[in-house]
């Protein structure tokens, strides 16, 4: 019972709904069709980006996921669906920009392709987006953080606030933003889309300021859905005065 009063104790402060053209560009997203598992066809896509649209948004920068055992995508592959989804757009006249890079799984590929110097997919300023596995902390996270950096990337770790293995969290966060690792969070995190502990990260995370960019990472329109039915809530309000580097995207 003390464990449940710690999570859900917390009474929110209800604000008015907050105009989330504010935040411009998305750059976590899987909206390219039937690559991974997000978007499953070219009309769920143009469903979504037209929301994005319709909320305010500019660009989105989606990023499917490259992993060895599931998504086995490649920057042609990628860049192949981008091609489709951007001729789609035009037809229909919608001015959402959609530009591409990809979302890393962390394993022993990865580190390949590094060794390998093989050209990462990037976003903006040489931005890589990389993610962990949720169920367990891996090795050799500072070899990647040193193969990456040295290579000229600027990394981003996707979705921080997931990782409940971590000890001390947001010390760890100070400590990798010094080094020169960024920190993306998960809109929907804040509403506890994915569980009371995260929820409670999110929003430490946001309290702590230890936040770089903040994302949608849409799967499917219900998580843009979910974005908007919860714009009063004030966590959201205190990411939004953040110096998040989304708007450096345009």
């Amino acid at each position: 019972m003390v464990l449940l009063d710690k999570f859900f104790s917390k009474k929110e402060e209800i604000l008015p709904a907050l105009d989330l053209s504010i935040f411009k560009v998305d750059m976590h997203s899987h909206l390219i069709p039937g690559i991974d598992d997000g978007s499953k066809s070219m009309d769920q896509t143009i469903a979504m980006l037209a929301k994005f649209e319709r909320m305010g948004y500019q660009k989105v920068i989606t990023t499917p996921h490259v992993m060895s055992d599931y998504y086995r995508n490649t920057s042609e592959i990628i860049l192949s669906g981008l091609a489709d989804v951007r001729n789609e757009l035009s037809k229909l006249n919608l001015k959402i920009q959609i530009e591409a890079a990809a979302e890393y799984y962390f394993d022993d590929t990865l580190v390949e392709r590094l060794i390998n110097k093989e050209q990462l997919l990037v976003f903006g300023d040489n931005y890589v987006l990389f993610e962990f596995s949720f169920h367990s902390k891996p090795d050799q996270i500072e070899k990647l953080f040193f193969e990456l950096l040295t290579q000229g990337y600027k990394p981003v770790l996707a979705h921080f606030e997931r990782y409940l293995y971590f000890n001390d969290p947001i010390r760890l966060a100070k400590e990798w933003r010094e080094k020169g690792i960024l920190i993306q969070l998960n809109f929907n995190s804040i509403f506890g889309h994915y569980g009371p502990e995260v929820k409670l990260q999110a929003e430490r995370l946001i309290d702590s300021g230890e936040i770089d960019f903040a994302a949608t990472d849409c799967h499917h329109i219900d998580h843009l859905l979910i974005l908007e039915s919860n714009s009063t809530k004030s966590y959201l309000h205190k990411l939004s005065h953040l110096d998040l580097k989304n708007n450096q995207l345009i």
